[in-house]
């Protein structure tokens, strides 16, 4: 039977591949970024009362006014930035759905769009489907950003870049130097920026700056957010769009035809946590995660990987050159069979694999006794 080019473009998600690895040796699954710890009472309380209260039936199209309000207010106190929840703020059913959905509207095909790289496995997907070329500009291993570099892949086709800070999976956050300079190339060559900031409160070092803040960029950002890492509600699936008032309506017409909407009780949900829970649940979630990736690393290292303290998300990128020859691929599988730990190749987040034959990435959002039971695995591996 016939199936469509697009669809032999690209293979199915290794994440979600690893997870299913995981299940069938009873691992330990460092793999999948969803935290294995309950989300705050006030949001699963309200949750509850949502659906006691009836609210089972479609919400408007594009989001629930009352969250729409409560991202419009979050933007204002944290960033400084007016957001008109009536024209620019889409609600979506992740912030999966919300970056394919910003794609197909403002990408046409034969098009470009630059991803930085290692790259979320998602973004370039997601570019592919509609139709448009990926350029790739690698940051790996680099303090800052090569901004001649990334100057030399613009062109007079380049419609979008994405930019996700803090990152998935090199756990960078970006610099005010490197938002600058990408700003500049944007303005330069009337391309959008496409931010998934889904991991915006979640960062140790500098700081989360939204790229919609910096000069002449707020009517050239779309900005990519949610509730799954913050509030530890992945399979909730409620994300959000903030963008300007034209992109927005093509984004809107989007969504509607893919998924009409999100969840309506788990709308509400989320924004009564937006509304009630304040700054001091930020900074206790930022110091928990801290706390895992301290005790992830310190024995990630002992175990004989090679990796730095990410500065925000809670991933880790790990070379694991020094403990095996095997690729990557075969090492994760080796490692999830043999020591009980999954992981995720590499070369997922590259588009030449080799460039990540020596790399795994762990995630870290897990109770500290679950990757204390992790570490004590990993040690066995240098032995």
């Amino acid at each position: 039977m016939h199936t469509s080019h697009r669809t032999q473009l690209f293979t199915e998600s290794v994440i979600r591949e690893m997870t299913r690895v995981a299940r069938e040796h009873e691992a330990i699954n460092l793999a999948q970024g969803f935290p294995d710890f309950p989300a705050p009472d006030l949001l699963k309380e309200a949750a509850a009362s949502a659906i006691h209260s009836d609210i089972n039936q479609y919400a408007i199209t594009w989001g629930a006014k009352r969250l729409r309000d409560a991202v419009a207010v979050k933007y204002y106190d944290w960033y400084g930035m007016d957001v008109n929840p009536e024209t620019e703020v889409t609600v979506t059913c992740g912030a999966t759905e919300a970056m394919v959905s910003v794609m197909l509207a403002v990408v046409d095909p034969g098009e470009e769009v630059i991803v930085f790289e290692p790259f979320y496995e998602n973004y370039d997907r997601d570019t592919l489907l509609c139709g448009a070329e990926p350029v790739y500009v690698p940051m790996w291993g680099r303090e800052d950003l090569d901004l001649e570099r990334l100057a030399a892949a613009f062109s007079d086709r380049t419609r979008a870049i994405v930019l996700n800070t803090p990152n998935n999976p090199t756990g960078r956050v970006a610099s005010r130097r490197d938002l600058e300079g990408i700003a500049a190339l944007c303005r330069q060559h009337d391309a959008y920026a496409i931010t998934d900031e889904i991991y915006e409160h979640i960062y140790y070092e500098g700081e989360h700056v939204p790229m919609a803040t910096q000069p002449g960029m707020r009517d050239r950002t779309i900005t990519i957010s949610g509730a799954s890492k913050t509030f530890a509600v992945t399979g909730w699936r409620v994300g959000t769009i903030v963008a300007p008032p034209e992109a927005t309506a093509a984004i809107r017409k989007v969504h509607d035809f893919l998924t009409v909407g999100a969840p309506a009780p788990l709308q509400e949900a989320v924004a009564v946590a937006m509304e009630t829970l304040g700054p001091d649940y930020y900074a206790d979630m930022a110091r928990h995660y801290q706390a895992r990736r301290d005790l992830l690393i310190s024995g990630l290292q002992d175990a004989g990987f090679r990796c730095d303290p990410p500065e925000g998300s809670y991933y880790v990128l790990c070379d694991f050159s020094d403990l095996s020859d095997l690729p990557d691929d075969e090492f994760a599988v080796w490692l999830t069979a043999e020591h009980g730990v999954a992981s995720v190749p590499g070369s997922s987040f590259f588009l030449d694999p080799s460039d990540g034959r020596r790399l795994v990435r762990f995630a870290f959002c897990k109770t500290e006794e679950l990757l204390l039971e992790a570490v004590e695995r990993l040690r066995a591996v240098r032995v």
